[in-house]
């Protein structure tokens, strides 16, 4: 599950830290989001180099827009556009997912929106055969597809909070989302020591429907981010699915200026 979601964004002072809890539906704005313009590194798990991204943020009247954008070395294309208010608790507005190229299963192009409409086309790598479907789903208000490391950046050290997320497998299958603290960790940057916050993204479905998920592959294997927490949390890694197909890596990275 991607999408998740990104990088050094502007916030809030830190509140007074809490004792970890276990919490249920949208998150809290403790960090309010704004304008950013961030670079990726794509890696596959054996870490060789597959491809570059952007992180594209930009605040609208009624709302957030941010635009994840991947390119991978064999011409495949990720894109994940998710709009979200934050008004005390962030909130899903719109989302879109895309996915093209022999990275992916198949083609994918799908849409939700907070009413729960939703779209989806796709065409298949194996014998171009196109879909389209659309339909109604009801939603829960803690909705997150796109905004998991939004969401986590703004949970408390140690805190766990589960909401859902729509699956597009292709057909659209609510789930549940557990971001969950996995420790504390550290890394040296200039010298200096930084805290680092672990997480966990644990897609989660209930009773028979979830044992068959895993069985048939349905459900998206356990996702990791890390977000350094000094002063203003900052998007440093994340490692998982796409959404479907291998476990990828992304980090941040650098253009460097050729003079």
């Amino acid at each position: 599950m991607p999408i998740l979601l990104l990088l050094l964004l502007a916030g809030t002072p830190a509140l007074a830290q809490e004792r970890p809890r276990f919490r249920e539906g949208p998150v809290a704005v403790r960090f309010s989001e704004g304008s950013t313009h961030g670079f990726l590194e794509l890696r596959a798990d054996n870490d060789s180099v597959i491809g570059s991204g952007t992180l594209l943020q930009v605040p609208k009247d009624k709302y957030i827009e941010s635009r994840l954008l991947l390119s991978f070395h064999d011409g495949s294309r990720f894109e994940e556009t998710t709009r979200y208010t934050q008004h005390s608790t962030f909130r899903l507005v719109w989302y879109r997912l895309v996915q093209k190229g022999p990275a992916f299963e198949r083609d994918l192009d799908a849409t939700l929106d907070v009413s729960g409409k939703w779209t989806v086309k796709t065409t298949s790598h194996k014998d171009g055969e196109a879909d389209s479907s659309s339909g109604q789903l009801e939603l829960p208000a803690d909705i997150s597809n796109g905004m998991p490391l939004v969401l986590a950046k703004n949970l408390r050290a140690g805190d766990t909070n589960d909401v859902h997320v729509v699956a597009f497998t292709p057909k659209p299958q609510l789930i549940g989302l557990r971001v969950a603290s996995a420790g504390r960790d550290s890394v040296l940057f200039g010298g200096n020591r930084l805290a680092v916050a672990h997480y966990l993204l644990k897609p989660r479905v209930g009773g028979v429907k979830g044992v068959l998920g895993k069985l048939l592959g349905k459900i998206p294997p356990d996702s990791e981010m890390w977000i350094v927490t000094e002063d203003v949390p900052t998007f440093l890694a994340f490692r998982g699915p796409m959404y479907t197909g291998p476990v990828w890596r992304l980090r941040l990275a650098a253009p460097r200026l050729k003079r």
